[in-house]
């Protein structure tokens, strides 16, 4: 008989290997995070254009080697910084199937759903305002840059272009108004630099532009309300 089974022998092994797994993993993820924080520092100031690969990996504590296996480029780790800003995380969870979109989805009044996203849009923008001013600005001068620049207007556009779909099932759109204008209203509106002028420079407080936000895309897309409703 045979009082020593070879799995016996085998299972502490396993865990082992299992452990050592996970802490590399662990420890992978926290050397993209230093990369992407010293990134989001640098490519804001002194910019992108003026930040070598080698700056960042100075200022993550890493080889530069590391940065070339972990990003490959300094174009892909641009493009990785702007959408996990945009993002707020570095989960792998699309921003439509974020809980925030099921929470406007929920709502049946079309001037409830502009203010819940009013309220993501100044929590994403108080985020990502430096990092997406900085590649505006990158965009003039770097072709890098723009593609990135680009690639973000189109998926912007993109994302408004569903939230005017949203906002049309509600009935309230006004009949002079496409979805597609909706879309382009509702673009412009969100853009980072509307909150850079009103927040950042002006100084409004973050309702304030909430509210602004609101008002204006109602007053450009939306019916009136009816007398005596809001």
């Amino acid at each position: 008989m045979n009082l020593y089974p070879i799995e016996d022998y085998t299972r502490p092994v396993v865990v082992k290997r299992r452990y050592e797994s996970v802490h590399r993993q662990q420890q992978a993820q926290l050397t993209r995070t230093a990369i992407l924080d010293a990134a989001a520092v640098l490519f804001v100031d002194p910019g992108y254009a003026a930040t070598p690969l080698t700056a960042i990996a100075a200022r993550a504590s890493v080889a530069i080697q590391t940065v070339y296996k972990i990003f490959g480029s300094k174009k892909a780790l641009l493009s990785a910084l702007v959408d996990i800003t945009i993002a707020g995380d570095d989960e792998p969870i699309p921003l439509a199937e974020r809980p925030f979109v099921a929470e406007v989805a929920a709502l049946s009044d079309a001037r409830d759903k502009l203010a819940r996203y009013a309220r993501h849009l100044v929590a994403t923008h108080a985020r990502l305002a430096p990092v997406m001013l900085a590649l505006a600005g990158a965009a003039t001068a770097d072709p890098d840059a723009a593609a990135i620049w680009r690639k973000n207007l189109h998926e912007r556009h993109h994302g408004m272009s569903m939230f005017a779909t949203e906002l049309a099932s509600t009935g309230q759109l006004r009949p002079d108004v496409s979805i597609d204008t909706a879309a382009d209203v509702l673009w412009l509106a969100m853009d980072v630099r509307n909150y850079d002028w009103l927040v950042r420079v002006r100084g409004w407080p973050a309702e304030q532009f909430q509210r602004w936000y609101v008002d204006t895309v109602a007053a450009a897309i939306l019916t009136a309300p009816e007398h005596g409703a809001r």
